[in-house]
């Protein structure tokens, strides 16, 4: 019977894979004949599991039933599913914090003791860094993603950044997460223009409006396109500049909320970036602590004039 019960495991191990096995090819990993690999098939049907097989040359592949069965999971993949449980208790999208800490806790009570160990003691030695960005509705997430799929247009109450709402029809292409605020990349047929909407902002009106011919994308780069347009949109001083660093060093200093990086070479990169004034910009240029030159504005350079004499006499003691 354990034998029995080790080989069901296993076989459904292979078949979450999300490819086809043949039956030679399953009963060949199972050391075990044809006919015991359809036996066995039979059996996780009458647990639950959707197993499909072809005709002819037997050919076996798992798909979805009604019910959600059991999942068999590696070390990694426990672990992974655990943190990001975790990760989405914390906010992001409004009222699925208790659902994941539900499934959180049912995860964790079948957790070995060594993964158990690995994922609390992430948990414990972490300090999430929440607030500032409002939840998302997932009602809202999943309207957009299903307007996206089905090539529907959206008809949306916008409110920009300075309060002001706006009535808008646009083209739904693709959401974009950042890890703190989720946005909507759309071409507005209003402004004719493709345009980069923060979900939290939007607020839906029914029924959608009539199926669309997708158009082409702003940019083969969507993430890219989208980091350029939330970098340079909410900040009312907006910097371009070359910094002789490599792309990859200089991105892992910024939000890709707050700042978009291009490579111009292995040792140098265009960042654009948007502050709220030439001194926060100037800070965080600096603390950088690489090489850079200023493009725009053309007033950041005098500003950086002034701040490297006053922080010269600093130095000598003026």
């Amino acid at each position: 019977m354990l034998e029995t019960s080790a080989r069901l495991l296993k076989l459904l191990s292979l078949l979450q894979t999300h490819r086809e096995w043949s039956g030679s090819e399953l009963a060949a990993r199972l050391g075990v004949t044809g006919r015991t690999v359809r036996r066995d098939v039979e059996r996780l049907r009458e647990l639950g599991y959707l197993v499909h097989a072809t005709a002819g040359v037997p050919g076996y592949r798992l798909g979805a039933g009604s019910d959600l069965p059991p999942l068999l999971l590696d070390d990694e993949e426990a672990v992974a599913v655990a943190v990001g449980l975790r990760t989405a208790a914390q906010g992001g999208v409004a009222g699925i914090e208790e659902t994941s800490l539900r499934a959180l806790a049912k995860l964790e009570r079948v957790l070995p003791p060594r993964l158990r160990h690995r994922v609390s003691t992430l948990h414990s030695m972490t300090v999430p860094l929440t607030g500032g960005a409002p939840a998302v509705d997932p009602g809202t997430l999943a309207a957009i993603a299903a307007a996206c799929r089905d090539h529907e247009s959206l008809r949306f109450d916008y409110r920009g950044a300075d309060g002001t709402v706006t009535t808008r029809a646009a083209e739904p292409h693709r959401l974009v997460a950042t890890g703190r605020r989720w946005y909507l990349i759309a071409y507005d047929t209003g402004r004719d223009d493709w345009r980069v909407f923060r979900v939290d902002r939007l607020r839906p009106r029914t029924p959608n409006g009539p199926r669309f011919t997708p158009r082409r994308p702003p940019d083969t780069d969507l993430a890219g396109y989208a980091s350029r347009r939330i970098a340079g949109a909410p900040y009312p001083v907006l910097g371009r500049f070359t910094v002789h660093a490599p792309a990859g060093t200089v991105a892992e200093r910024l939000s890709p909320s707050a700042a978009s990086v291009e490579p111009l070479g292995p040792e140098s990169c265009l960042l654009t970036a948007g502050g709220n004034s030439l001194d926060e910009m100037a800070f965080w240029l600096v603390s950088l602590g690489v090489p850079f030159e200023v493009h725009e504005p053309p007033e950041l350079a005098a500003h950086l004039r002034v701040l490297s004499e006053r922080l010269a006499d600093a130095a000598r003691g003026r």
